[in-house]
């Protein structure tokens, strides 16, 4: 049985729409002949506890529909299914399916684990079993992971997924259920409009043909990626594209935050990757890759990459200059009572507005406020109220009757920290207008009788 919107909004939602971040890209039909697809494919599936019977069947069913058309090969493209839960179990591994029915057919057959939610161990079991080439991946192509979550986690999620990434690995993630929207889209690729898909557990088909065309495009051999990440640069790699007389590469690195601070660096048609160097640490980088070719016209490749946080800087007068070194701090814990949203209801639905409440409530003297952002599902403008500390609710004015929305509350801390959740809801249609009345032609009276 499924729960009321009010109770359990993150889990029910009338209206059949998927949240995708961003509006939707048309395929650009220029440039080469798309490859054939090659690489390796994880699917990570949530299979704990926290999943009910009715949405894991719904999930299972979704994977596979999206493995069931993949041109599976053991020699080109392979896929694994690895389940969530105390343990990860690996349902298949790398190579054990030739076939996108055969996949599709062990997929189907799978057992729910139950136990806790321990995606973080999942993801380290997969970066140490599967991906690492210690552990026999192959070198040299795509590696891709499909995350299908309800939104929770029992242990941390963020570095041992960022250590997948650093692999090399693309990530896609698709949330059925609430979750953390800031900590969800860290952890996706970069975009996060291109890799992160939010959408009800009954709607997974929206997003099933759009989700498969990227997983292939993620794993077509002319696709850019970058490997070797740390705090202070990151290695660019591609396919060949060119030839030494057939043209050259111009790859182009601009700070996200910084578009006027690009660097340009031109190479041989014959080279397949680049290492940059000198970056900042934990900062968001643009990287374009521009084919120039003397044969045919070749679409650039644009990729985004954050590098690792840094360690901390050196003394301000160490030893070698003679003055007595700075006595470093101990990095300050968060308070224990920045505790973010943890819970929100919707209520008081009416089709052009809708009550927001969350819980815990924090006082002034742990967070500035709260800010609560909120717009369409299938896209258009998002807008955002604020809220002193203190209080845990407000009511949200101007919204379209019948319209799905995505509302993110955010609690901003004294300290600088912020902490998010999102939950989806949806406004009721409005009243059907009421026809106007028809006006009645006027009656003759009956004639009056002569006397």
């Amino acid at each position: 049985m499924r729960l009321p919107l009010s109770l359990q909004p993150v889990l029910a939602c009338p209206c059949p729409q998927a949240y995708k971040l961003g509006r939707l890209q048309g395929r650009n039909s220029r440039g080469p002949p798309a490859s054939a697809p090659r690489g390796d494919l994880m699917f990570l599936l949530d299979s704990s506890a926290s999943v009910s019977h009715y949405e894991f069947s719904r999930v299972r069913e979704f994977v596979g529909q999206l493995v069931a058309p993949l041109p599976l090969d053991t020699g080109a493209l392979r896929a694994s299914l690895v389940h969530v839960g105390s343990r990860p179990y690996t349902e298949f591994s790398f190579g054990q399916h030739s076939s996108g029915k055969a996949a599709q057919d062990a997929v189907l057959a799978s057992a729910q684990r139950m136990g806790d939610t321990h995606t973080g161990l999942a993801l380290a079991y997969a970066k140490e079993q599967l991906f690492a080439e210690a552990a026999g991946a192959r070198p040299g192509v795509p590696k891709v992971l499909v995350w299908v979550t309800d939104g929770g986690s029992s242990d941390p999620v963020g570095p041992p997924m960022q250590e997948l990434k650093d692999l090399g690995v693309t990530v896609f993630i698709v949330s059925t259920g609430r979750g953390n929207f800031l900590e969800l889209s860290a952890a996706a690729s970069a975009p996060a409009e291109k890799h992160l898909h939010f959408v009800d557990v009954d709607d997974l088909h929206i997003i099933l043909q759009e989700l498969t065309g990227s997983i292939l495009d993620a794993m077509r051999p002319q696709q850019l990626h970058a490997t070797e990440i740390t705090s202070s640069g990151f290695r660019l790699a591609w396919p060949p594209l060119l030839t030494a007389d057939a043209g050259y590469y111009v790859l182009e690195l601009v700070p996200s935050a910084q578009p006027g601070a690009a660097r340009r660096q031109q190479l041989p048609g014959n080279a397949t990757d680049w290492t940059w160097a000198g970056l900042d640490p934990d900062t968001d980088y643009d990287a374009a890759l521009v084919p120039e070719s003397n044969v045919h016209l070749l679409r650039p490749q644009h990729l985004r990459v954050r590098t690792r946080p840094g360690e901390a800087g050196p003394r301000v007068g160490g030893p070698e200059s003679g003055a007595a070194p700075v006595p470093t701090q101990p990095a300050a814990l968060p308070a224990p009572e920045e505790a973010g949203p943890e819970r929100i209801v919707i209520s008081h639905a009416r089709p052009r507005s809708l009550r927001v409440s969350w819980a815990p409530a924090l006082g002034a003297a742990a967070a500035l406020g709260y800010h609560v952002q909120f717009g369409p599902l299938e896209g258009g403008a998002a807008q955002r109220v604020e809220v002193p500390a203190g209080r845990n609710c407000t009511t949200l004015q101007g919204l379209a009757p019948g319209t799905a929305y995505l509302v993110t509350v955010t609690a901003a801390f004294r300290s600088g920290r912020e902490s998010a959740l999102s939950a989806k809801a949806c406004t009721p249609d409005g009243p059907r207008p009421r026809p106007r009345p028809v006006p009645r032609a006027p009656t003759l009276g009956a004639a009056s009788r002569e006397p």
